[in-house]
């Protein structure tokens, strides 16, 4: 059995007047919430056991009748601690535990390469992601980060801030894989982390989730690589969302992500 933990938290400031009066996961992209576009994806592939993790406007989410944790301190705190209120969902996993940002769909196709991936950690990385960033940026360096391989095809560095188009060999997309049996130890890994630290400058609770990953490949781990190209998008600004719908009303969308059906 396949897990699905699905964070949505955020507020998404940037996607006011949207957010105004529901989460950042609950906003819609051609006419459906986009954790219900990624709740249709799962579901098709078998996924059934799925959960989120729920922050700002946490009741809105109650409708759809899934298993919630709530992160109390979401105005405050980033992904990994959202990812950690739900730690008991973690403990109690029979099998591979699904982890995906609640701003992003993706097609079946995808999450299929996700799921055949083998690692102690897989993330899904798009090899095309120049056209996306290209569409949604003026210089896609702005808001890109860094993603490198290591001589076995491992991903050696990520989330960094890119100095040209060089250090990005693809882009880390927010689906991550942990397979079953490293889910203790990724457990235990977070344990022993220093609260007094800094990483990549924040405080332990504010944390990226690509740092953390950064200090699990520093660990040793083999942080893999489920390689597509397009097929999923990121809604996180309302830019963003008038391009996405912009783009499908012009029937070009479909180059970039097709919507589950």
């Amino acid at each position: 059995m396949t897990h699905c933990l699905i964070l949505a938290a955020g507020e998404g400031t940037r996607l006011r007047p949207f957010t105004n009066d529901y989460p950042k996961g609950l906003v819609t992209l051609l006419g459906k919430p986009l954790v219900s576009h990624q709740i249709s994806t799962l579901k098709a592939l078998g996924i059934e056991d799925i959960a989120i993790a729920t922050g700002y406007k946490a009741e809105k989410f109650d409708p759809l009748g899934f298993q919630t944790f709530h992160n109390k301190f979401f105005d405050s705190t980033n992904m990994v601690e959202s990812l950690f209120a739900a730690r008991s969902f973690l403990e109690q996993a029979q099998g591979d535990v699904l982890i995906s940002y609640g701003d992003i769909v993706y097609e079946q196709n995808n999450l299929e390469a996700v799921l055949t991936t083998h690692g102690d950690i897989v993330v899904m990385v798009d090899d095309g992601w120049l056209d996306l960033w290209s569409a949604r940026n003026e210089d896609p360096l702005n808001d890109a980060e860094t993603l490198k391989y290591g001589k076995n095809g491992q991903i050696i560095e990520l989330g960094k801030k890119p100095s040209s188009l060089d250090d990005i060999k693809g882009q880390y997309t927010g689906l991550i894989k942990i397979p079953y049996q490293k889910v203790a130890d990724f457990i235990s890994f977070y344990d022993r982390l220093d609260h007094a630290l800094l990483y990549d400058g924040r405080a332990f609770e504010q944390m990226y989730m690509t740092s953390f990953l950064q200090l699990l490949i520093d660990a040793g781990w083999m942080v893999m690589p489920a390689n597509v190209n397009h097929g999923w998008l990121e809604v996180d600004t309302v830019e963003d969302l008038q391009l996405y719908e912009r783009l499908a009303a012009e029937e070009k969308l479909n180059t970039l992500w097709r919507a589950h059906e």
